[in-house]
């Protein structure tokens, strides 16, 4: 499972450099069109960078959730233990593992909304763009799943009464 998820990951890291790459184009025509008149208007370039602008989001989004880039408030007091640390990750997970069924659920509907409708600019489907976001709360899932299971080791080879004790800073406690 591991090796699926590393190369869904690298897919996604991908496929978010070729969408700013791409994004680069339409938004210079953009630009050129407007300040030099050597570039014709054209009303597409507009649609084009908006629908790579956010899959570009989304796509980071579920990267920064597998690289742990995510924001996080500290709510508890800084952990002092490995077992600590292993619940207080895994409460952080458990929240954001609720967002993301949130997120897969309504955004299957949100999804079916977008198959519903066209573009007025181009006539594209939007389920295009709409697609994002269960895609995104699909993949946040799977990523969690992988974070949680971490969590819960850490916590069970930490409650063993002969396992190092250590906080976060790697000082040892006993």
């Amino acid at each position: 499972m591991k090796r699926l998820l590393d190369h869904y990951y690298r897919l996604l890291k991908i496929m978010m450099t070729l969408l700013m790459a791409l994004m680069i184009v339409p938004v210079s025509m953009q630009v050129l069109s407007r300040h030099s008149g050597l570039v014709p208007r054209y009303i597409w370039t507009e649609e084009v960078a908006r629908f790579c602008f956010v899959w570009v989001i989304m796509i980071g989004a579920i990267v920064a959730v597998r690289d742990s880039a995510h924001f996080d408030v500290d709510l508890m007091p800084a952990p002092k233990t490995k077992r600590e640390e292993g619940i207080s990750k895994l409460i952080v997970h458990a929240s954001m593992m609720l967002m993301a069924v949130v997120f897969a659920g309504y955004g299957v509907k949100f999804a079916l909304l977008g198959y519903a409708q066209q573009s007025e600019m181009t006539g594209v489907n939007m389920l295009i763009l709409y697609i994002s976001f269960p895609l995104a709360g699909f993949s946040w899932i799977a990523f969690l799943i992988e974070k949680l299971i971490a969590d819960v080791r850490l916590i069970v080879a930490t409650s063993r009464p002969d396992a190092d004790q250590r906080t976060a800073s790697g000082d040892k406690l006993r």
